[in-house]
Order: C-alpha cells, then structure tokens, then sequence
C-alpha cells in the first residue's frame, strides 16, 4: 500500500502528515517508556519492527501509483500496542522510502497514516474484541494480522480516492475502482499474513513465554501467579 513518491496532490500530502504526526509523537513516548521500564523487550521490539520491515518490502504492482503487500504490522500491535507500531512503521516506510526506493517522503504522512496507524489499530482492536469473548489465542492473532492488512489497503484506496476522484462516479466511483483493483491482490496476501503471523506467534509462545505473559498476550497460570506473589513477598 506504499503510494509512491510525488503521486499525491501537494496539499493531500502535507494533510495526511499533519494527521500522522500526534499519532506517531504520542508512539515516541510509548516506544520510550516501555524501554526505560522494561529494557528486556529491546529485543522483541526489533523483532517486530523487522518483520513489519521485512513483510511490507514484499511488494506486488497494484493500481497506478501504488503497490499491494503484506504490512506486517498486526504482530507488533498484538504485542506492544498500536502507539509502539505507530513509530516502528513510520520507520520501517522511512527506511523503504530511502534506501529500497518503495514508498516516498511526500506520502510518507499517507503511507503511515494507513500502516501503521489504522492498520495497527484495527488489527488490535479486533484481536482484542475476541480475546475479551474467549477466542482461541491463534485464532484471534490471525484475525488481527489479516484485518490490519486489509484495513490498510481500504485506506489506501480512500486517500486515492480523494485524490483522484472519477471523472463520473466522482470519489464514490474512485472509491470502488480502487478498491475492487486491490482486492485481487491483498486478500490473499492478507490471509497469507495472518497464517505467518499466527506461526511466529507459535514460535514466540514457545522461547518467550515470560514476556508475553507480561505484555498480557498470555494469562499467567494460577500456579505462576501464586510463584509471582511470593517472589514479590520475599523481596519486600
């Protein structure tokens, strides 16, 4: 979903990077307090960031101007909130934009916007929605992995829809020539997202059951928590 340098109308550009802006100033501090409190996720961290870095340089051509690919961003929004995934993303598309040529610095405010901002967020809210109704752990990693790729892709296809309106339908009509144009290609990379998001949360489970027990994304046993207690109890 990375709009390519120049595309956008100069105006579209620079509104786009006033709305990203609180988002990813209110991640900076985020990102800040979980290292200075919890120094040991540093390595979590940028794990997450380079899977968003990795997924999201996979590009397939797309509409005009645009690219269709996996965005990588539900894994770490999972983990450390949507905030965090606010500055890792805006990172990852300013590296992109620099050194692999995919993305721009004009629509760097779009890209983020879409990736790391609405995506994360609606990645994580339905995560969250179906943990809260007792949804099976993978079940609900997958579901978010796939709804913060497609979202991204919905919004992608409105902000060229507001740029490019049709001719005739206007920016309903650019709306769904847009969006048809894109699902062909990021359905299925969404539902490819999801399974390998769902296979590195497996592996995660497996080598780092304390930190994501910590993070909340696994219930501490009674028998843990009992241990947690009496560790604390000790220590005062």
């Amino acid at each position: 979903m990375h709009i390519a340098e120049g595309f956008l109308p100069p105006a579209h550009a620079v509104a786009w990077g006033v709305a990203s802006a609180p988002f990813v100033v209110h991640g900076a501090r985020s990102l800040t307090r979980e290292v200075r409190e919890h120094p040991e996720s540093t390595l979590l961290l940028g794990a997450s960031g380079a899977f968003t870095f990795v997924l999201s340089a996979l590009k397939l051509p797309s509409v005009t101007g645009s690219c269709s690919h996996p965005t990588g961003t539900g894994l770490g929004a999972i983990l450390f909130r949507p905030p965090v995934m606010a500055v890792l993303g805006t990172i990852t598309l300013l590296f992109q934009a620099l050194l692999l040529a995919h993305g721009g610095l004009t629509t760097l405010g779009a890209n983020v916007f879409s990736m790391a901002i609405v995506g994360p967020w609606a990645g994580y809210g339905v995560y969250r929605l179906l943990r809260r109704y007792g949804v099976p752990l993978m079940v609900a990693v997958f579901s978010g992995a796939f709804v913060a790729d497609l979202s991204t892709y919905c919004v992608t296809s409105v902000q060229l829809a507001l740029a490019f309106p049709d001719p005739a339908g206007g920016f309903l009509g650019a709306l769904g020539k847009f969006g048809s144009i894109f699902a062909v290609t990021q359905i299925p990379l969404a539902v490819s997202e999801g399974l390998l998001t769902v296979l590195v949360m497996r592996m995660l489970v497996q080598s780092s059951r304390g930190e994501l027990t910590r993070l909340g994304v696994l219930v501490a046993s009674a028998a843990g928590r009992k241990r947690a207690e009496s560790a604390g109890a000790v220590a005062r």
